[in-house]
């Protein structure tokens, strides 16, 4: 009987199984194409009747190794790696949405993914509602309407940190017959697996945690296959009627379980093209391979300094779901009681331009747009990455003008604990 391994030895081990006298470490298919004997041969595979490797756009080796990998951490059957987990997003919604469809998404999300939902994809005909995470089931199901296809939302929120009630969403997302979707990105599958409390799929910007080391933007789209796409088959035709590019093959017909990311490979990567390199898939793997050993360290320093700036009289409010009097710590304890994330949230009393002078005044903590690296790291999102926002915009993306988002890396807690409290002097 085979071993049903753990998340630690899925790190390390999962994704690529050398045979006999084949390299022990994952190679570099660094090729943008394969070689085939016949003509037959690769007519087979433009057709998805043979599965093998033609051409890097559509699948690559290495990112399938990596792919592999990732899907087996969430415990998903399958998984798709894109150029960023921006394009990870994008590809998510677009495999079941269309022009003159809708979707449901949280209001808290990271500000990218809410302006690619809510500006770019309006552009092509797709809307979306936000609504609050804590809203209520009835106002949340409210939202929804005959042409909504999803639901959408991240499980720690960048950069307001608020925990999303898996449960819940995946409660309202399947009584309304769509998939939940869920961006698992801050709390990694090392510290929260969405599909064990409903989630159908998981997307992930592998530039963070998972690469951990600040060198490859990435993403990816892992499915759980478990939810039954023929049984709202109306909704969705992309994936349960023939597709004409293929000869009228019908996905869920053909690939079971792996309709949705055999769609999105088939269809989205062939056509849009956002693919992850190899060199950056061999990059991701290597930091994949101590993300079990990181995350604790990340979480402990966070805790730490968390738990420093919320005694300081010098700060107006931390944002920390390990802390106890946080709005999110029973949701936090129930969906990640081994630690959320290393990302903390914090105003400085003196508002924006104390903040801003905190900052610039610190020494090994780098001014950076970047989060979830071994390195500590501050951002101002107000000036920063949501500064195209409005206050008021600014506000129901819960992010307050005056919120410094710490990112603790992996070095000694009372290191970057002596760096704020110089700081802050």
């Amino acid at each position: 009987m085979a071993i049903q391994f753990k998340p630690e030895t899925l790190c390390v081990q999962a994704g690529w199984t050398p045979k006999k006298g084949e390299p022990r470490v994952l190679p570099i298919y660094q090729s943008t194409t394969f070689k085939y004997e016949t003509s037959e041969q690769m007519a087979r595979l433009f057709d998805l009747e043979d599965s093998g490797y033609f051409y890097t756009r559509l699948q690559n080796p290495t990112n399938d190794a990596v792919a592999a990998k990732i899907a087996a951490l969430e415990g998903g059957v399958a998984a798709m790696l894109t150029s960023s987990g921006q394009a990870a997003n994008f590809y998510a919604i677009f495999n079941i949405c269309q022009a003159g469809d809708h979707f449901v998404c949280s209001s808290a999300i990271y500000g990218g993914t809410f302006n690619l939902f809510g500006v770019t994809m309006k552009k092509l005909g797709i809307e979306v509602t936000f609504v609050s995470p804590d809203a209520s089931e009835e106002e949340i199901s409210a939202a929804f309407r005959p042409n909504t296809k999803a639901l959408f939302g991240e499980t720690i929120s960048n950069p307001s940190l608020e925990v999303l009630d898996i449960e819940k969403f995946a409660r309202i997302a399947h009584s309304n017959g769509v998939p939940l979707i869920v961006d698992n990105t801050f709390p990694t599958p090392i510290n929260c697996r969405p599909f064990k409390w409903g989630a159908d799929i998981v997307v992930h910007s592998t530039t963070k945690y998972m690469d951990g080391h600040a060198t490859s933007v990435g993403g990816c789209i892992v499915d759980s296959g478990n939810f039954d796409w023929d049984a709202h088959a109306e909704k969705f035709p992309g994936l349960c009627t023939p597709d004409e590019s293929y000869h009228g093959l019908t996905y869920t017909k053909a690939f079971g379980k792996g309709a949705y990311i055999t769609k999105a490979t088939a269809q989205l990567m062939r056509d849009l093209g956002s693919i992850q390199s190899p060199q950056n898939s061999f990059l991701l793997n290597l930091g994949l391979e101590t993300l079990h050993l990181r995350m604790p360290q990340h979480c402990n320093n966070a805790q730490k300094v968390a738990e420093y700036l919320s005694k300081n009289d010098k700060v107006a409010w931390v944002n920390y779901c390990g802390l106890p009097d946080n709005k999110y710590y029973a949701l936090a304890q129930k969906y990640m009681p081994n630690g959320s994330c290393g990302v903390i949230s914090f105003g400085l009393k003196g508002g924006r331009d104390v903040s801003i002078k905190f900052m610039d005044s610190l020494e090994f903590i780098a001014i950076v747009t970047h989060v979830a690296d071994a390195r500590s790291c501050v951002l101002h999102p107000a000036s920063h990455t949501h500064r195209q926002l409005t206050d008021e915009q600014l506000m129901e993306a819960g992010v307050r003008p005056d919120l410094i988002r710490l990112s603790v890396g992996i070095e000694n807690a009372d290191d970057i604990i002596a760096d704020i409290e110089q700081a802050l002097g």
